[in-house]
């Protein structure tokens, strides 16, 4: 059994290229031999941006998975499911909602980048301020130890930590811990009684995060005050106890250094992907129409390979002494840009091809990614029940 269990999720947004590929894809197939993963279809995070185009969602999911499949993610050493087919991550996010200070998700970079981003589409949406705290909840249910992220993403890592810190400081108190904590507040005196519940009425109800310092500030001041008793203020302004949820870390990884057809980040945004399983053909005919160097007007002309986005794809594709050739063949105008195109077009088949293989075990028989997908959603399930079972019991829900 792996002591690190690994969580990623990704929107479906259709046919994956070859900028996830390098990004994600690869990262995920080298880990599911290194750690316990599970791998999810995010279909609800999809809603929080597409809540107007649901119909894409489902088609998006299908071709998602077998992409997955393609780039050799393997069902034997992995867990792939889908988000909606368990419905305790909802659950899940409905609980901790309870709890979560609506400053802490005003808080979120992503919140008014996103904002910025789509300012086509109208996201002053319940479920788009929460969409962090779901992906908390889903990191959450499966007490996941690892989440593969790049940097941008940290801070959703740390806001899940805080979640789970807030959660199991609240729900995990000792036996007897509220009358106990409430016995060391009146030992504080009628003044600083008054001052320490107000200061952390303002913590646990707003996020206040300056109200929790000028507590903690109150209760180093009081040398009356025993070990235990002054443990059970610090315990119980935040809550305090054991630990029903586990705080993840977050694996920082590589940015992918994919380009695009034009120079760009390759991103569907921008039109200038190549899919992982696009025709031959197409893809031929994508590469050599790549532009160049401004400067190559005529074969003549020598060029400078920096100002050349064929140059970027050498970068990811293309060993020593084909780059050494491509760089003088062109500062020397000694090769034209079709030739030195070459390599690269024979690069990018080369990888697809094994990824365009493996896809047409699935496209010629669908029902085996439905049945890879629905035992996956059932050892999911039974994970996030588990948790689910401990956090009613923790917060009183588990009625006999």
């Amino acid at each position: 059994m792996f002591a690190d269990r690994v969580l990623s999720g990704m929107r479906p947004t259709g046919s994956l290229h070859l900028g996830h590929y390098h990004g994600v894809l690869k990262n995920w197939v080298k880990m599911q031999h290194e750690f316990e993963c599970l791998f999810f279809v995010a279909d609800w995070h999809a809603l929080t941006t597409h809540y107007d185009n649901p119909q894409i969602i489902e088609q998006s999911v299908w071709d998602m998975v077998v992409d997955w499949l393609a780039a050799g993610v393997d069902p034997a050493h992995a867990t792939l499911f889908i988000q909606s087919k368990v419905p305790e991550h909802a659950e899940l996010h409905l609980l901790l909602s309870m709890i979560t200070p609506l400053g802490w998700l005003e808080r979120m970079p992503t919140y008014k980048d996103q904002q910025e981003k789509l300012s086509g589409k109208d996201l002053s949406t319940y479920g788009f301020l929460g969409y962090p705290l779901l992906q908390s909840a889903d990191i959450l249910i499966y007490r996941a130890t690892q989440v593969p992220v790049g940097e941008d993403q940290v801070p959703h890592i740390e806001f899940t930590r805080e979640i789970a810190r807030r959660f199991n400081h609240i729900y995990g108190k000792e036996i007897g811990f509220q009358e106990k904590a409430e016995a060391a507040i009146k030992k504080l005196g009628g003044k600083k009684s008054k001052l320490y519940v107000d200061l952390r009425t303002r913590y646990q109800e707003q996020g206040d995060d300056e109200a929790l310092e000028s507590a903690k500030s109150l209760l180093d001041e009081q040398q009356s005050l025993s070990h235990g008793d002054r443990e059970r203020l610090f315990g119980y302004l935040e809550g305090g106890g054991k630990m029903i949820l586990s705080e993840p870390q977050a694996m920082l990884t590589a940015a992918s250094k994919m380009p695009g057809l034009d120079g760009q980040k390759m991103s569907k945004s921008y039109n200038n992907t190549i899919t992982l399983r696009e025709d031959e053909a197409e893809v031929t005919k994508k590469i050599r129409t790549m532009p160049t160097d401004p400067a190559r007007i005529r074969r003549t002309d020598a060029g400078n390979p920096d100002r050349c986005p064929v140059w970027q794809l050498h970068q990811v594709y293309s060993n020593e002494a084909t780059k050494a050739w491509a760089q003088q063949g062109c500062t020397s105008a000694g090769i034209g840009c079709i030739e030195c195109k070459q390599p690269v077009i024979a690069a990018v088949l080369e990888e697809q091809k094994p990824m365009r293989e493996r896809a047409q075990l699935y496209l010629d028989d669908p029902s085996l990614v439905r049945n890879i997908i629905a035992d996956g959603n059932e050892k999911a399930r039974k994970m996030a029940q588990e948790t689910m079972r401990d956090v009613r019991e923790a917060m009183g829900l588990d009625y006999k």
